[in-house]
Formats: C-alpha cells, sequence, structure tokens
C-alpha cells in the first residue's frame, strides 16, 4: 500500500480530525482514509445539496448551530396575475 505524508495542516484541522476520529472510534490514519476514500467517490460534477453543504467542512461556519428543515406537505402557491 502507498503512504501519504501530508506537511503543513493547521493545529485546528489535525485537532477536528482527531476528534472525528475518537467519535466513529478509529484511529486518525483510518479516519483520514475515510475522509479520502468518500471524498473522491462522489462524481466531481455532483452538486451537493443545501444540507450536506452546510454539514460539510466547506459550509460549516458555526459547527454550534444545528440544522432544523421542515417541509410543508402542501406546497404553497402565490397568486402572480397569470
Amino acid at each position: 500500500m502507498a503512504q501519504l505524508l501530508v506537511r503543513k495542516l493547521d493545529e485546528s484541522l489535525v485537532s477536528k480530525l482527531k476528534r472525528r476520529a475518537r467519535e466513529h472510534g478509529v484511529s486518525t490514519e483510518e479516519e483520514h482514509r475515510r475522509i479520502l476514500a468518500e471524498a473522491l467517490a462522489r462524481s466531481t460534477s455532483e452538486t451537493p445539496t443545501l444540507a450536506e453543504f452546510l454539514l460539510s467542512a466547506e459550509g460549516i461556519a458555526a459547527p454550534e448551530a444545528e440544522l432544523d428543515i421542515q417541509r410543508s406537505r402542501r406546497p404553497e402557491f402565490r397568486d402572480t396575475g397569470f
């Protein structure tokens, strides 16, 4: 198997990776492998949903925030005058 060395990582990123690994009960290396495999398995033309973006590393502006989405069972139609 090949090895990958990643240099010049921000300490906060490393801390997040270690925390995520602990939450999943795996080593930091295993979590890193899983993240890489998941990211590279996606199609490059695949556009994430809003929820996926907000839950991704790119979209997280406030990690303590919770996302609560409710969808109405009935679509609402506006009278556009046509």
